[in-house]
């Protein structure tokens, strides 16, 4: 079949205008192996695509030109025919009393031609939260200080950090990504970068409150020397924590069967049977030591018998291992999010999400049908980044979402939303289409692929209702038309950065540019901190590195002049980071978010796009322990900035 032809069929966009309006096209050999890449489809005979309809309101289908009547059409859910039809015309019109759920919908016409598709009963929107509005703390949870953490902040340290923005007035703390890394390859430390998006990372255990832990006096030096350090040591404290988390184990085990804890079972019976999966994987990663599609044949797919012998043979002990670790670190975050439920905060947890997986990784080996190994996430070129962006991830792809019903996707979002008031979809245009590029080509030789974005924010809907969760979107860079105005459709908040919200002249855009549903916040983690910004040293770093910034020193005045406009015009008469916090927090925007890098008065960013070894991007720690915070940042300034949208004190 000819090329193209297949590329529409998969709704694959051959060529495309970038940021900067230049054309692409995408080279037929990069072009073959996307084709290769994907699940093969055949294009819908009576649908345009899966169905969605959102409860108790109207909803109906136009059907392709190729059907013959009548069409007789029945939903079914696990075998069980919840409601039935036909149409004698082009239109299907859907009852308005089906629960709410996951489905497959079945199509029969007159020439008995049956076709299968999904369908969806969503809520009419997202979670849309019980608050006005509100604060959050951003932090870094890896870069946190205390005395008694072992070089890398952890899920006490978050405790901690909730204690103080109750404290401060917050009414939650946000945090980077919390999935799972390889614990065997410490340097791989990106928290965006993950091994799975289902589970967590065990290097954010406390293993002091494991029950039986027993401190040992080289273990307690060897924190000691790891907390020190400008930066998080991974590899010592990966050394370190995952012999004591073994050492915490055999002590576990050693327990009479009846002594050992009921909630470990519990956890393994609720997580089932995708944690016995991902301990079964991890076991067999470090037995082969090589990418799972180098594996022996029998495991290159994941297999419920086989991984039942595995937890039955030798290495049991090895797998009931990674489930243990999995619970300590469950339970632990659920620790924080009660307490922030204690202190009456209104999202408590903030947890942002990568837009991708590691493509040796448990997701893609879990779900080899959604997840393409052979094909890289990223972005065209655009003013930001002139080459365009590959970030190396693998993402979903929209075949093998819909032969699964979109439960893959339902999976990492209730693993995500499992103790989170409000997440963070990274590069949240990826519900719609995905810039993907075959390993071996320039990030500018990708190609866009569509994705079913009405099913996806049905989806969405379903599990924010659920776990009564706000989901806010990243959507920054090239925006589709319409694409906002979709999602505020389906409730999915925006996320507005201070820096990117100016007109054609260079200015800040007012208090009354920001949307009520959104998350507003002056940078982001890839973008300078506020006194980097101010002081320049983001421009002389990225000049150092061989990095062109796309802004010269004339810009940058230019756009501090701005700001001092923009703060003046709203009665504003300071320009330090508590001057715009408090511009922002006039905003009608519900949610804003503040750095804890940035009242720390922090000068380089934590990450630097575009870099690996050049800048020591996802280690640096902060300058202050957590119990001298409060003694650093001018709380005073802080709690005027914020008393708009400041949380009433009991």
């Amino acid at each position: 079949m000819d090329l193209l032809i297949r590329a529409k069929d998969l709704g694959i966009q051959t060529e495309f205008v970038d940021g900067q309006g230049h054309r692409h096209v995408t080279d037929a050999a990069a072009l073959r192996i996307i084709l290769d890449a994907l699940p093969q489809r055949t294009p819908y005979r009576f649908l345009r695509e899966a169905v969605v309809i959102r409860s108790g309101l109207p909803s109906r289908t136009e059907l392709n030109q190729a059907a013959t009547f009548p069409l007789r059409w029945k939903i079914v859910a696990d075998l069980k025919v919840i409601a039935a039809g036909e149409t004698g015309d082009r239109t299907i019109i859907w009852p308005t009393d089906l629960p709410e759920g996951s489905y497959r919908l079945h199509l029969t016409d007159a020439s008995s031609f049956t076709e299968e598709a999904p369908l969806i009963v969503a809520p009419p929107g997202a979670y849309r939260g019980d608050f006005e509005r509100g604060w959050l703390m951003a932090v870094q949870l890896y870069g946190v200080r205390s005395a008694r953490n072992w070089g890398i902040g952890d899920f006490t340290d978050l405790e901690a950090l909730i204690e103080l923005a109750g404290d401060l007035g917050a009414d939650g703390v946000g945090l980077n990504p919390l999935h799972a890394l390889f614990d065997d390859r410490p340097a791989d430390c990106s928290p965006y970068s993950p091994n799975s998006r289902l589970f967590l990372n065990a290097l954010y255990i406390d293993v002091e409150k494991i029950p039986g832990f027993q401190p040992g006096e080289s273990a307690g030096s060897a924190a000691a020397r790891l907390r020190t350090g400008d930066m998080v040591d991974y590899k010592g404290v990966a050394e370190l924590k995952w012999r004591a988390l073994r050492a915490a184990f055999e002590t576990f085990r050693a327990r009479p069967a009846a002594d050992r804890s009921r909630d470990f079972d519990a956890f393994r019976a609720e997580r089932a049977p995708l944690l016995s999966r991902f301990a079964c994987f991890e076991v067999l990663r470090h037995k082969f030591n090589k990418p799972w599609w180098k594996w022996p044949e029998q495991w290159r797919q994941p297999n419920e018998a086989q991984c039942a012998g595995l937890r039955r043979g030798p290495d049991a002990a090895k797998v009931e291992f990674i489930e243990f670790v999995q619970w300590a670190a469950d339970r632990q975050l659920r620790s924080c999010r009660d307490l922030a439920g204690k202190l009456g905060m209104k999202v408590g947890l903030y947890l942002d999400v990568a837009v991708g997986v590691q493509s040796d990784g448990f997701d893609a080996w879990n779900e080899q049908a959604a997840i393409s190994r052979h094909l890289a996430v990223g972005a065209p070129p655009d003013p930001l980044n002139l080459a365009g962006q590959n970030w190396g991830l693998a993402g979903f792809n929209a075949a093998g979402l819909e032969l699964q019903s979109f439960e893959p996707y339902r999976e990492m979002l209730r693993a995500s939303m499992r103790y989170a008031g409000a997440i963070r979809l990274d590069h949240v245009l990826g519900l719609k289409r995905l810039y993907l590029v075959p390993h071996g080509f320039a990030a500018s030789n990708g190609a866009y692929v569509q994705m079913p974005f009405e099913a996806l924010l049905a989806a969405t809907a379903q599990q924010s209702v659920a776990h009564r969760c706000v989901v806010i979107g990243e959507d920054l860079g090239t925006v589709p038309e319409g694409f906002r105005e979709k999602m505020a459709e389906w409730g999915i908040w925006s996320y507005q950065v201070m820096m990117f919200e100016r007109d054609d002249r260079g200015a800040f855009r007012g208090v009354d540019h920001y949307t009520p549903n959104a998350l507003v916040t002056f940078n982001t983690h890839d973008l300078s901190t506020y006194s980097g910004w101010r002081s320049f040293s983001d421009l002389k770093l990225k000049r150092s590195l061989g990095i062109d910034p796309g802004e010269s020193d004339d810009a940058r005045w230019h756009a501090l002049a701005m700001l001092g406009d923009l703060l003046r015009h709203h009665a504003i008469d300071r320009h330090d980071l508590y001057a715009v916090v408090g511009f922002l927090a006039k905003t009608k925007s519900r949610l804003l978010a503040i750095s804890l890098e940035d009242l720390l008065g922090v000068i380089d960013q934590p990450n630097i796009p575009g870099t690996v070894n050049e800048h020591p991007n996802w280690r640096q720690r902060l300058p202050i322990a957590i119990d001298g915070i409060g003694a650093v940042i001018d709380v005073a300034a802080l709690k005027v900035a914020t008393r708009e949208r400041t949380r009433a004190m009991a």
